[in-house]
């Protein structure tokens, strides 16, 4: 009996190694993942670049208090606003962190300008920000939320799409709009380019902060840097996590200039956040990303991945209702509970996760290659073949 707390609803398989897009199970069975962590094996299993640069740093030094200079931290600091529209960085170790740092980031640039009670914010009901206390608020899921009170206040919710309740919401006590450039947890749903250039507009007249969380979207998974590009917009404050460890536990919260001034020492701290061994796997997993080509052939490659699921999906119209997403973030809405169907794909070797609406995600490491995705298509035919709903 598992001495492990029965929070997750784990499937019965674990993996001796992984290579690659290909996980290996202990059962001998090859097994193409197409969950990597959730979107966070950015580069697939046992990168050689990222094997090197662990290896390399754990003969240095892992770890140092955030009291005394980390060298590996501002160099990748420093290749994230060069890249970006951001000014400062904070690093963290996961997600969830990087969002509760940008709520509080948000809260204290409004305290430090002498209005404090600027301080709720706007979400999306039902989006995801993270598991912590602050974050299951900001979501306004209920199946999150459940058995978590009292409810922590300073957030408020408009549904999916609703503009005109959004704009209602906003008042004196208003601080910034959060949402996910892509909701991943929430069913793989894209808010639109002229969505995010509306929510920069309304931002800028009302004088509020806009926070785009790309913790699922960002670090190349939609074929940009960030999903947000796309808009050619600039946002205040951006947390993300999961890509840009490539596996290594890293979260940040990216801030332009305006806001930063606001994070005066003691304002917010991580005992290992930016320690030197996660930083010198972020600057790994950066430098393979920003290579010439790396981005376009993950536009390439998703463009003909949900090209050939249409195809599918027409093909198959009484079983998969429509193809979401961008770039390597895709999702597969079926017109019933998925659970079935993932299991059948995961028995003809093709591990995918749910997400809500009925969603399967889909989520190839960014440098899979045409082959992988050309074997990802033929079990997906398969099952929707010999699928009886």
């Amino acid at each position: 009996m598992s001495a492990l707390a029965k929070n997750y609803n784990r499937r019965k398989i674990s993996f001796l190694k992984g290579k690659g897009s290909y996980l290996y199970s202990t059962n001998g069975k090859r097994y193409l993942d197409f969950v990597q962590g959730i979107a966070v094996n950015s580069l697939g299993h046992a990168n050689p670049n990222l094997i090197k640069a662990i290896n390399k740093q754990s003969k240095k030094v892992w770890h140092v208090s955030n009291a005394f200079l980390i060298p590996e931290g501002e160099k990748l600091a420093k290749k994230l606003t060069q890249k970006t529209f951001a000014d400062s960085v904070i690093f963290q170790n996961s997600g969830t962190e990087a969002t509760e740092a940008a709520i509080k980031i948000a809260r204290r640039y409004f305290y430090s300008i002498g209005k404090p009670n600027k301080n709720r914010i706007i979400c999306i009901k039902n989006s995801f920000h993270g598991r912590t206390i602050a974050a299951i608020n900001a979501s306004g899921s209920k199946k999150m939320t459940e058995g978590f009170g009292p409810k922590v206040p300073g957030f408020d919710h408009f549904e999916f799409g609703n503009h005109k309740k959004m704009k209602k919401l906003i008042n004196k006590n208003t601080a910034a709009i959060m949402v996910e450039t892509v909701m991943g947890e929430g069913g793989i749903k894209v808010i639109p380019s002229w969505c995010i250039k509306e929510l920069r507009k309304i931002c800028n007249k009302k004088g509020i902060l806009l926070i785009l969380d790309e913790v699922q979207c960002g670090i190349g998974r939609s074929g940009k840097f960030f999903a947000f590009e796309n808009a050619k917009v600039k946002p205040d404050i951006v947390p993300i996590a999961k890509g840009i460890g490539g596996g290594f536990p890293i979260g940040a919260v990216l801030m332009s200039k305006k806001v930063a001034k606001a994070m005066t020492p003691g304002t917010h701290g991580s005992t290992f956040g930016g320690n030197p061994l996660a930083m010198s796997v972020g600057n790994a997993v950066i430098d393979q990303i920003l290579k010439k080509g790396f981005l376009n052939n993950v536009k390439r490659l998703s463009d003909y991945f949900h090209y050939e699921l249409n195809k599918i999906q027409k093909q198959f119209p009484n079983i998969i209702k429509e193809v979401r997403g961008v770039g390597y973030l895709i999702g597969l809405q079926l017109f019933f509970d998925q659970t079935k169907f993932i299991q059948q794909l995961m028995k003809n070797n093709l591990l995918t996760i749910r997400a809500a609406e009925n969603v399967i995600r889909i989520l190839p490491p960014l440098n899979v290659k045409k082959i992988e995705i050309d074997l990802a298509l033929r079990i997906i035919k398969k099952v929707c073949y010999n699928y009886k709903v």
